[in-house]
């Protein structure tokens, strides 16, 4: 910011005109049109390249998608707005019993009623009829059930990735995190491996619980930040259509009733109602809900869940406290985090260089957890650690600030 301040504050003076400088005996006038031109090339050079950049995470953002439905087509397929679901399945909430009557009679399914556990609702599972796709499907129930909520079961991905680091130093972690005084946190995620150390693991997907490099880091971030008990909802498993809504939904529904009082999410998918709801009965509850912004650049569609009202957004910083490319957006930013140049541990126990809007998001919930178990208001508490990066006061860049900067026990990366 302060250089791009400095470039700017030069182009100026270099394109004032010649009266409006002073001028010193026996000093001779540079040639203003040459420099002017080349700082001029270079703007337009670093422009150009920060656009490509974002369109570059665009097209790779649509070309995943692309790929994760042409190969696991038996179990998703796209909706009403191109987002990827559970193939063939449709999710209700408030339809009456005529309204399912009438679903039923137009050929669609009731599959299951789920009751989400802890947050005080249910959603029933509907088979879509045999050659409807999902998006006629979204079309017809919401002409049959007007006053329902109709919605597909929409997909959620992981924010963040992992490499080897093997000469990185060992991060320390701790059973016994509650002694730092933070209240309990959960994660909705994959599951934690072994070398991992948690409360309390529960699956909500096909094979779950099942050991995940991602759900590893994340856990190890937040063992090591000093956060409370750590629970784990696994919402993948060996799932090909894992991280859905509603396994999302019912995750959190256990974690509440499990006396979670911050829940992190390091996942990013479209806006979906059931999703919504829950998160919505969880903070009427006084959960604090934290989130990712996820890493499909400044381009990408607004990041759920750290798009829904009152969840605490989560945006991510380098080594050099420099916002990271790819960080996705939000329809609003609470805080920065370190989410470059740290490590964590994978599922096999080993040290990971870890990368994403993913790994900042449990930083600031082991510090909203610390604050709470503390006795403090979590937002006075944060907004006091925060430091303001960019333009002064909260931006669309940092939030409201920079959380973990130099936090002790924030392992940062070593030279490999």
């Amino acid at each position: 910011m302060r250089r791009i301040f400095l470039i700017s504050a030069a182009c100026a003076l270099i394109a004032a005109p010649l009266s409006a400088q002073i001028a010193l005996p026996g000093l001779q006038v540079p040639d203003i049109g040459g420099v002017l031109d080349t700082t001029t090339d270079v703007l337009d050079r670093t422009t150009r390249d920060l656009r490509g950049t974002v369109e570059d995470l665009a097209r790779d953002r649509l070309r995943s998608i692309d790929r994760l439905v042409r190969r696991h087509g038996d179990v998703i397929e796209r909706d009403a707005r191109g987002a990827p679901a559970r193939r063939g399945e449709i999710l209700v909430m408030d339809a009456s019993a005529e309204a399912l009557a009438a679903g039923e009679a137009a050929g669609f399914t009731v599959l299951s009623q789920e009751e989400i556990e802890g947050l005080g609702f249910a959603v029933v599972r509907l088979q879509v009829p045999e050659g409807m796709d999902l998006a006629e499907a979204e079309g017809a129930l919401a002409r049959l059930m007007p006053k329902a909520s109709v919605a597909p079961d929409n997909l959620h991905f992981q924010s963040g990735s992992a490499t080897r680091s093997v000469n990185a130093p060992p991060l320390p972690l701790t059973a016994a995190a509650a002694a730092r005084g933070g209240a309990p946190v959960g994660v909705i995620d994959g599951a934690p491996g072994k070398a991992v150390p948690v409360a309390a693991i529960h699956g909500f997907a096909k094979g779950a619980p099942y050991p995940s490099n991602h759900g590893s880091a994340i856990a190890s971030l937040l063992a090591h930040a000093g956060a409370g008990p750590i629970r784990v909802a696994d919402v993948y498993g060996t799932d090909d259509a894992g991280g859905n809504a509603l396994a999302m939904a019912k995750g959190l529904g256990w974690l509440v009733g499990a006396g979670s009082e911050v829940v992190t999410i390091s996942l990013v998918g479209p806006r979906n109602p059931v999703l919504e709801r829950a998160i919505g009965a969880a903070q009427r509850k006084g959960v604090v809900v934290v989130a990712a912004v996820g890493n499909g650049g400044p381009a990408a569609p607004p990041a759920y869940p750290a798009s829904y009202d009152g969840v605490v957004a989560v945006t991510a910083v380098d080594g050099r406290r420099r916002a990271l490319i790819e960080a996705g957006r939000a329809l609003h930013l609470d805080y920065a985090a370190p989410g470059a140049d740290i490590h964590g541990i994978d599922a096999e126990g080993d040290r990971v260089r870890l990368r994403g809007t993913s790994f900042a998001t449990p930083l600031v919930a082991a510090r909203a957890a610390l604050a709470i178990g503390r006795g403090r208001a979590w937002r006075i508490a944060l907004d006091t650690q925060a430091e303001d990066l960019g333009r002064e006061g909260p931006d669309e860049t940092y939030g409201r600030g920079l959380i973990c900067g130099s936090c002790e026990g924030v392992p940062k990366k070593s030279r490999d």
